[in-house]
């Protein structure tokens, strides 16, 4: 029983680092598409936010958004790491 925890310990761990790998794979996508859409600011997206809404609100908006979504991925870091670390020690007894 205990070889099957540590392997689904050990599997959850490395799940966890693809997860990753693909949360800040989105981080350029997004950075590469703030510095596309803020310089040019289209109409378009003005009517996708809503009535009212100003430029400067969707940066403000779009930058703490990220900061939120950065804060998420290193609080799943410090998991995976935990989860990884767990795994060896229970690959050693």
């Amino acid at each position: 029983m205990d070889e099957i925890f540590a392997k689904k310990v050990r599997v959850a761990a490395v799940a966890g680092w693809w997860t990753v790998l693909i949360a800040y794979c989105i981080l350029p996508i997004q950075w590469i598409a703030y510095l596309l859409i803020m310089p040019r600011q289209p109409a378009g997206m003005l009517c996708l936010w809503g009535e009212g809404v100003t430029w400067q609100e969707i940066r403000t908006i779009w930058l703490w958004a990220m900061v939120a979504y950065k804060l998420g991925v290193a609080m799943m870091i410090f998991v995976v790491i935990w989860l990884t670390l767990w795994a060896k020690q229970l690959a050693k007894k």
